[in-house]
């Protein structure tokens, strides 16, 4: 069995420990992004109001909603992502030979590939989880809250099959994100592996250096994304990406679209940092793992 499999499992529990790590920053951007009435008295004004109001209000809990559909869907999402870019890299490899890394185009091109089958695969957990996550923001119910299969089954029900796959559009345009984040990580870490052997702190930080450039660029599709994604009114809701630009822009002026960007952009540099240097911790576990259960033969290095 090839290393794709490793790199799937290892991608898999790096993101486990990254969401966990970081998901209150999750669900304060999230709030932020499709909170749309900044008057209102229980608006929140930025991320540590939002931090504030949340604790206040529904306990160190609501800062945690949805996070066990968001920490299924991010083992899911990387586990894809990871299998897919390194089958692809490999192919690009071979052609290559031996030694020869990837040019950006070929870094580009994996990722398009990989994200676009992490989009058509994820996207309904993603809808499901950022519907739980801001519901009681958004609705300001204080009902029982339902489980992700039950919000899940109730969007099919009443939405139908369109319902879960709502903003599908701006997700496959953010495709772009983790093509950024990935072709820049492996840009540097090229760069770094010609004058040393990077060690965890290098993962870490080229980790969080090409999410920030990646986030900065595709912030307002992420706030589209994340509208688009939860229940709206008709006359509030988006038909179109570029609906969604014309409405955020006519009501909520050019800030409309970079909403909660602060604690987004905090976490997802933590949460890429955090998965890599996971991730590459992991692999060898991987690895190990994957030759004690007998799907994968062992490396022998030969002696001089």
């Amino acid at each position: 069995m090839s290393d794709n499999v490793a790199h799937a499992i290892s991608g898999a529990g790096g993101g486990i420990v990254s969401m966990t790590l970081t998901y209150p920053l999750v669900s304060i951007s999230s709030r932020l992004q499709v909170q749309k009435n900044d008057s209102s008295k229980d608006a929140y004004k930025n991320t540590m109001d939002a931090f504030v109001k949340i604790l206040a209000k529904e306990g160190p809990k609501g800062l945690y909603s949805g996070l066990s559909s968001g920490v299924f869907g991010i083992a899911i999402t990387n586990g894809v992502y990871y299998y897919c870019y390194e089958a692809v890299k490999s192919i690009f490899e071979k052609a290559k030979g031996k030694g020869q890394p990837m040019s950006t185009g070929e870094s580009m091109l994996s990722g398009a590939i990989a994200g676009c089958a992490v989009v058509l695969a994820t996207h309904p957990i993603w809808t499901v989880n950022t519907r739980l996550t801001v519901r009681k923001g958004v609705d300001g119910d204080d009902k029982k809250k339902a489980g992700a299969l039950d919000v899940g089954l109730g969007i099919l029900k009443k939405e139908g099959l369109a319902g879960l796959y709502a903003g599908v559009g701006a997700a496959l345009v953010l495709v772009i994100n983790p093509i950024i984040q990935y072709t820049a990580f492996e840009q540097i870490k090229n760069k770094v592996s010609q004058k040393k052997t990077p060690g965890n702190l290098d993962f870490f930080l080229m980790g969080a250096i090409s999410k920030l450039c990646a986030t900065a660029i595709t912030y307002p599709y992420i706030v589209i994304k994340s509208r688009m994604q939860v229940s709206q009114k008709n006359d509030e809701k988006y038909d179109s990406i570029l609906d969604g630009f014309k409405k955020i822009i006519a009501n909520e002026g050019i800030p409309g679209l970079y909403k909660g960007i602060s604690s987004k952009i905090v976490q997802s540099v933590l949460t890429a940092a955090f998965l890599f240097l996971a991730k590459e911790v992991l692999f060898d576990w991987s690895v190990w793992l994957l030759v004690l259960l007998g799907a994968r033969k062992a490396r022998v290095t030969a002696k001089a």
